[in-house]
C-alpha cells in the first residue's frame, strides 16, 4: 500500500494497543486495504462530498470539525479582574482535567472505543504540547480553573474544570489568552472543535471568531 494513502498514526496505537492509521487518499484501493487490514482508520473529508465509497467499505460517521479563526482586529475582549493565565502549571496538575472533558471529541464518541483510552489519548497529546508548546493555566482567584494549549496561534485543547463550568467564565479566560497571543504577534488565531460542542462554538462567537471551514472525520474499526 502507497504511504501516501495510508499514513499510521504511532500515538494513537500507543493508547488503544492497535495499529492506527489515517488515510490521505479517499480511493477504493486504500479503503478497501482498511476493510480486510486490521486496525482503527480515519478518514477526513468535505462535508459536501460523496461518502458512498465509505459506506461501502464500512467506515461510520464519528464528527463535525468546524475551524473558528480571528484576526486581532475582530476581536472582542472580555474582561474580568478574578481570571487570569500562567504558563509555569506543572503537568500533573493539569493531566487530572483531561477526564471527561472531551465528551465531544471524535475519540470519545467513536463507539468501538473505550471511554477511558479516549482520556487517555486526550492526556497523551496534552504531555506532547506541555513539552513542545504553549499551555496556559487558566485560573479564578488563584485557584486552577482549566488550561489552553496552543501552539503558532492555533488553540489545540482545552478545557475548564467542572467546578468551575457554567459561570459564564470562559470569556474572560479565553480573552487574555488570546490577549496575549496577540501581544507575542500572532497574526490570526484559530481552533478547531466539534460542531456539535455548542457551548464552545457560542464562546468562540461571543470573542468574535468566524467559522471558515468545516471538515467530517469517519472511523473504521477492522478486527
Amino acid at each position: 500500500m502507497n504511504t501516501d494513502d495510508i499514513r499510521p498514526s504511532p500515538w494513537d496505537k500507543r493508547i488503544f494497543s492497535m495499529d492506527c492509521f489515517e488515510i490521505m487518499n479517499i480511493c477504493e484501493q486504500a479503503l478497501s486495504h482498511a476493510a480486510v487490514t486490521p486496525g482503527h482508520y480515519t478518514v477526513k473529508i468535505d462535508p459536501l462530498a460523496d461518502k458512498s465509497l465509505l459506506h461501502h467499505y464500512g467506515f461510520y460517521y464519528v464528527d463535525t470539525l468546524i475551524e473558528p479563526t480571528c484576526e486581532q482586529s475582530h476581536f472582542i475582549a472580555h474582561r474580568h479582574p478574578d481570571c487570569s493565565i500562567a504558563s509555569n502549571v506543572e503537568i500533573a496538575d493539569l493531566l487530572p482535567m483531561c477526564t471527561n472533558s472531551f465528551m465531544h471529541g471524535r475519540f470519545h464518541r467513536d463507539f468501538n472505543l473505550p471511554a477511558e483510552d479516549a482520556d487517555r489519548r486526550y492526556a497523551q497529546w496534552l504531555e506532547q504540547l506541555h513539552e513542545e508548546a504553549d499551555v496556559f493555566g487558566l485560573y479564578y482567584r488563584q485557584e486552577l480553573a482549566g488550561f489552553i494549549a496552543c501552539k503558532e496561534g492555533k488553540l489545540l485543547l482545552h478545557t475548564i474544570t467542572s467546578s468551575f463550568r457554567g459561570k459564564g467564565l470562559a470569556k474572560f479566560f479565553w480573552s487574555v489568552a488570546c490577549e496575549r497571543l496577540f501581544q507575542d504577534s500572532v497574526q490570526t488565531i484559530t481552533s478547531s472543535i466539534s460542531a456539535a460542542n455548542l457551548p464552545v462554538l457560542n464562546l468562540y462567537s461571543s470573542l468574535g471568531f468566524r467559522f471558515t471551514h468545516a471538515v467530517d472525520t469517519y472511523h473504521r474499526l477492522s478486527r
